[in-house]
């Protein structure tokens, strides 16, 4: 099975703040949907 590399997440457009994606579908006006990559794990030796 292959790792996730992004995820989606919601954001309010006006103060940038993260939300719940159940909230975006409420407020589609103010609201947007953005995919965003999980960061790198620490680089192996």
């Amino acid at each position: 099975m292959a790792k996730k590399v992004t995820r989606e997440v919601g954001r309010d457009s006006e103060n940038g703040q993260f939300i719940p994606l159940r909230e975006t579908e409420k407020r589609p006006s103010t609201t947007e949907r953005e995919k965003i990559k999980y960061p790198a794990g620490p680089k192996k030796k």
